[in-house]
């Protein structure tokens, strides 16, 4: 009886595989390498100094700044809280815990712009909540209070999602122990239960701050994008593009786009301890 091999069989399978490969090698190029190169390029071509003056101005310095304080407001909250919920979802037995849960990932199917217009509906001069901090002087809208608001929600999902599996296949065995042998619930914690969920939330973590350095649309809806006041790095990016100060605009986004590779290799690094 003839082997696989002697009708084809093997070649035609290395075939389909290396054209499968080269398939996503060059989508993946399309999608991600040529577009990054081609920000680089026009960034040089545009001209790197007039760029590099650009990203220096007061304007443009603030915006990083405001950028790197709701990145830091993003992860210390959603750190803290994802943590909670996270324990709270795989530890707690509750009535409407299904539902909970599914609203959790209520920040991946709403668009930003729509969330953005979510919260001028409640926290606005007019809004619900809004109207009674307008009355005590407290402006929320249009103002850094409503930017780290937004930012909170669109990152919200990411430590949660990375804790609650790793915590399902850690169990309670360890936790019990800790228990019996006289540790607080306090001890149990630092000493247990967050060494066992690092890496999971070092990894949501760095998808906060990626996902916090990124946001464009809620911002860009509940701020205003006034200069020196409520502009970020994206809306600075934005509006160099729309002056058509493209040298700005593409040292801004090299700026951002290294950001952004430096925090893939933090999760490539993550990933591959996990």
């Amino acid at each position: 009886m003839k082997s696989p091999k002697s009708f084809g069989y093997g070649s035609k399978k290395k075939t389909a595989e290396t054209a499968l490969v080269t398939v996503v090698i060059v989508w993946v190029c399309m999608l991600i390498l040529m577009p990054l190169y081609g920000i680089v390029k026009e960034a040089c071509t545009s001209g790197l100094f007039s760029g590099l003056i650009s990203i220096t101005r007061p304007d443009a310095l603030h915006s990083f700044y405001l950028t790197l304080m709701l990145t830091v407001g993003a992860v210390v909250v959603n750190t803290f809280f994802g943590i909670v919920l996270a324990i709270v979802l795989v530890r707690q037995e509750f009535k409407g815990k299904l539902a909970l849960n599914g609203l959790i990932d209520l920040p991946f199917a709403v668009s930003p712009i729509v969330a953005g217009f979510m919260f001028i509906t409640l926290y606005g001069p007019y809004g619900w909540i809004g109207s009674l901090f307008e009355a005590h002087g407290v402006k929320i809208i249009y103002a850094f209070p409503g930017m780290m608001i937004a930012t909170l929600f669109v990152t919200f999902p990411f430590v949660v999602r990375e804790v609650v599996p790793v915590l399902r296949e850690y169990g309670v065995e360890q936790e019990e122990a800790a228990f019996v042998l006289g540790a607080t619930k306090w001890q149990t914690f630092w000493k247990v239960t967050l060494p066992s969920i690092k890496w999971g939330l070092v990894y949501g973590i760095t998808l906060t701050v990626a996902r916090s350095i990124g946001e464009f649309g809620a911002v860009m809806v509940v701020s205003g994008a006034i200069i020196n006041k409520t502009q970020t790095a994206t809306l600075f990016t934005h509006q160099q593009f729309t002056n058509f100060d493209y040298s700005g605009a593409f040292a801004a986004a090299v700026v951002l786009a290294s950001v952004s590779f430096i925090t893939l290799v933090i999760m490539q690094y993550i990933q591959k301890r996990k």
